[in-house]
């Protein structure tokens, strides 16, 4: 018989009596959660706050300005956030940076020259931000482009990219995009852009969509990826997402020449609704004024997708629900994306999640979805502010409601309202934000709670003998170390190497034993890391100590 040495991992959770005596806060927080901080801003609130997986608040920044709306914490410590300026309508105006005190320290808005900014904004890695900002186009010049709209006016969209100026305060803009010069119709010959609009998919039809509002587009989200120097932006009305090129001029960007691709500012790549360039049918529609498309980072479980929150998936079969999906685009090597004609593929999701009873998960506006370290994936379900985290076989693992709206926190076993959330964040505890900060626990957000909760971490309670299992030199290490296995009864095996906080920091794969096993340390900071070697029997375990 085998001997089976189980790695006991503790986990704590809260321990309620019935759901129905809790309104707000923590529901749920197990060890199979990813332990770390979550960022989150309420949409009519002025503070952004960051907790614990415990549901306690352990920091906040307090603006003079709702959010217009999304926020970041960047690596320095500071908060990047936007904000609602009063007067200009909803998720509009102003961009705003504050330090780890509170203090702003830049703040800066292009209404005055671009015009509305909103939604979501992106740092980029040269400390540029990209800015999501309405195009207003008057309506002689609509009728112009080919559109039969009587409105007086229509908003298109722009990318506008500022470089801030940190000592001096405000920006200048360094990069554009426009919607505007990348269009085709074909209603009107006498027009502008006139063409066949399926054999022009690079370009948007401007008359796709009947514009009896003036909110034409509609972008609620981009994100870079800077190997392929391209732009992703989620287009809620067309429900699609499309991909641009970045490496352009300003002068490509408006034209279909140049840049890395050779495309200039027309459109490299767009999925989720072949309808938008005459190429599909109603069928062939995948995605339903979708939220929060960006790439899953490296590193990361499905690394080099896409994920994205698909708000109203139920809509073709006429139920209110939202799934998250992974779509793994076609793209080659180099970051082309073949297109030989018909819709741009692939024709289904990579991965799809789905509560068990559909309708249970649903919000029709706002909301966001993050891949996490440990291949967990945290979303957040914007209406009625709901933040859950579910593990690879989509099972809860850890869940929040946010318990502040209009009023300010928000009495437990009170129904919430208002408590609307655009996007949640996790950051891991090794996050470079965090070094040198006391995050200690100042509470819960919300009035009435008393529960107790604790932070779980990766603890070894029970000793394994593997003294005769493992042997791990030198210990403690710089650079490397060699493992050396005494059992005849394994195999094969995974290796994973976690942090204190049960944070994933290595994973590896040996099928052949029959020589020591050589493994890189060089990435793991000074501190002491636990290894455990699962087979398909047996689970044993050591510490590991990394002293450079």
């Amino acid at each position: 018989m085998k001997t089976i040495y189980t790695l006991i991992v503790p986990f704590f959770f809260t321990l309620l009596s019935s759901r129905a005596q809790q309104s707000v806060g923590l529901f749920t927080n197990t060890a199979e959660s990813f332990n770390g901080y979550t960022l989150f801003g309420p949409q009519d609130s002025k503070t952004t706050y960051l907790i614990n997986n415990c549901g306690e608040k352990v920091h906040s920044w307090t603006s003079e300005y709702y959010p217009g709306l999304s926020s970041y914490l960047l690596e320095d410590g500071a908060l990047l956030r936007t904000g609602r300026i009063p007067g200009m309508g909803g998720g509009s105006g102003i961009v705003e940076m504050f330090d780890w005190e509170g203090d702003v320290i830049w703040s800066h808005s292009v209404s005055g020259t671009h015009g509305r900014q909103h939604h979501d904004i992106e740092l980029l890695p040269n400390g540029n931000i990209l800015l999501i900002v309405w195009d207003k186009r008057l309506q002689p010049e609509v009728t112009q482009a080919g559109s039969s709209t009587s409105n007086s006016y229509i908003n298109s969209e722009q990318i506008v990219e500022i470089q801030p100026d940190l000592i001096n305060g405000g920006a200048s803009v360094v990069w554009e995009w426009k919607a505007w010069d990348h269009l085709v119709q074909d209603s009107d010959s006498d027009k502008d852009n006139f063409g066949s609009i399926a054999d022009k998919p690079e370009r948007i039809d401007i008359n796709f969509l009947s514009l009896n509002s003036t909110d034409w587009l509609h972008f609620n989200g981009v994100d870079y990826n800077k190997e392929l120097d391209q732009i992703i932006i989620s287009v809620h009305n067309f429900s699609e997402f499309w991909i641009i090129d970045h490496s352009t001029s300003i002068a490509e960007a408006s034209d279909s020449l140049g840049g890395l691709y050779g495309q200039g500012g027309d459109v490299l790549y767009r999925w989720g609704n072949p309808q938008a360039y005459n190429q599909g049918t109603d069928a062939d529609q995948k995605l339903f004024l979708q939220h929060d498309t960006h790439w899953i980072p490296d590193s990361l479980s499905d690394a080099g997708k896409i994920i994205l929150y698909n708000n109203q998936a139920g809509t073709p079969f006429g139920e209110n629900y939202s799934t998250v999906n992974i779509v793994e685009l076609p793209a080659d090597s180099s970051g082309f994306y073949p297109y030989s004609g018909g819709a741009f593929g692939p024709t289904s999701f990579d991965w799809t999640y789905q509560a068990p009873n559909a309708t249970d998960f649903y919000s029709n506006i706002i909301s966001g979805v993050q891949r996490l370290e440990n291949g967990n994936t945290l979303i957040c379900e914007g209406v009625g502010g709901r933040f859950f985290e579910i593990d690879t076989n989509g099972v809860i693992v850890w869940e929040y409601i946010n318990p502040v709206n209009d009023l300010g926190p928000i009495l437990q076993e009170t129904i919430p309202t208002d408590n609307n959330v655009f996007r949640c964040i996790r950051y891991s505890p090794q996050y470079s934000a965090f070094e040198g900060e006391d995050l200690i626990p100042q509470g819960y957000i919300e009035s009435g709670s008393s529960y107790d909760c604790d932070l779980y971490s990766l603890n070894i309670l029970e000793e394994s003998p593997i003294e005769t299992l493992i042997n791990i030199s030198p210990n403690p290490a710089e650079k490397s170390i060699q493992i050396n296995l005494d059992n005849s009864s394994i195999k094969g095996f995974n290796l994973v190497v976690y942090n204190i906080s049960g944070q994933v920091l290595l994973k590896e794969k040996y099928l052949n034993l029959n020589e020591p096993i050589q493994l890189n340390i060089e990435p793991l900071k000074n501190g002491i890391y636990t290894i455990v070697i699962r087979s398909e029997f047996e689970v044993v375990s050591t510490k590991l100590i990394v002293n450079k």
